[in-house]
Parts: C-alpha cells; structure tokens; sequence
C-alpha cells in the first residue's frame, strides 16, 4: 500500500465536541455580516450542521481551537434552539499540524468561500514573516499572487512605522 491508499482525510474521523472544549482562534480574518449570520443559523437551523468545524487538539489545555467554521461555531453558542438540539456539541473534525500550517488552512478554507478582512490579513501576514515563514511559502500555502503579498507587507510594514505616533486633526 503506498502513502496515498494510507492517508485518511479528517472528515471521515467526524466527532462531536462539547461546545465548552472548543475555542476561537486568534489570527482568522473572516467577518460575517449581521444579515448572513442570520441566514447561517437558520440554514443550519432547517439542514442541520452539514460540514463539520476544523479544529487543532490542545492536549496540554484538553481542547479543540477552531481552525476553520467560526461562525457555525458562534451559531451553536447564540443559538438556544440549535445549542439545545445539538445537545450543545459541534461536528469537528482534527487537524495535527503547527501553528503556521493552521493559519494556513485556515486561510485556504475562508479564501475558497470568500473575503476577508484587509486588517487582519495584514496581521497574519506580518506574523507568518515576523515568525520567519518565506515568501515564496505564504504564496503557495495561502494562495496568495506576488503582487497582494507585496501590498500586504507594504501595509503592515507601513502601520509599525506610525504604531507608536498619536495624530490629530488640524484646526481650521
């Protein structure tokens, strides 16, 4: 058997976490509006939770931190009717990968649905150079083109130049 009969995707290993073991993570640039929140807890409302979360195992802490499905996460914890019918658990399926790889995935899975906050992109990015990941990985794990990876270094390298300065209006 070669390594790709082995390999197991996450989705087929589904369990069911209690919400109370699950967190946010702290580098996800995806926003929902109020409107498409709604429309989310109602979809999951009349379909059920049909794609479970993404989550990292934290064996020191004993709990899942959410890699991918935030919102659906949010759902289940400001939903009554859906916290109750789940019977306060989410469908998670586990990653193991480092901290870099997961906000990789993480931005993989936002980018093939939609868009993302220009802010925290910015943030990540600096993040995964600040840690001293290589440009050329941030293209090929993230998706990312030469020209957006260039705008979003000149962002954030442009925000620690003034991090420390105060502005204000002028008078007229």
């Amino acid at each position: 058997m070669d390594d790709q009969q082995k390999y197991i995707s996450p989705v087929y290993t589904v369990k069911a976490v209690p919400v109370e073991k699950i967190q946010a993570n702290a580098y996800n640039p995806n926003i929902v509006a109020p409107p498409e929140m709604a429309l989310l807890e109602l979809s999951i409302w009349e379909d059920g939770y049909t794609m479970p979360c993404v989550c990292y195992y934290l064996p020191n802490e004993d709990m899942y931190e959410l890699v991918d499905g935030y919102h659906r996460y949010k759902v289940l914890k400001t939903s009554k009717r859906i916290h109750d019918r789940e019977g306060g658990c989410l469908p998670v399926a586990v990653i193991n990968k480092d901290l870099a790889n997961r906000m990789a995935s993480t931005i993989r899975h936002n980018r093939a649905r939609g868009t993302h906050s220009i802010e925290l992109m910015t943030n990540i990015v600096a993040e995964l150079k600040k840690v001293g990941t290589s440009d050329e990985w941030i293209l090929r794990e993230i998706g990312m083109d030469k020209d957006e990876l260039l705008r979003f270094k000149q962002i954030s390298g442009l925000a620690a130049l003034f991090a420390d300065r105060q502005f204000s209006v002028p008078k007229t």
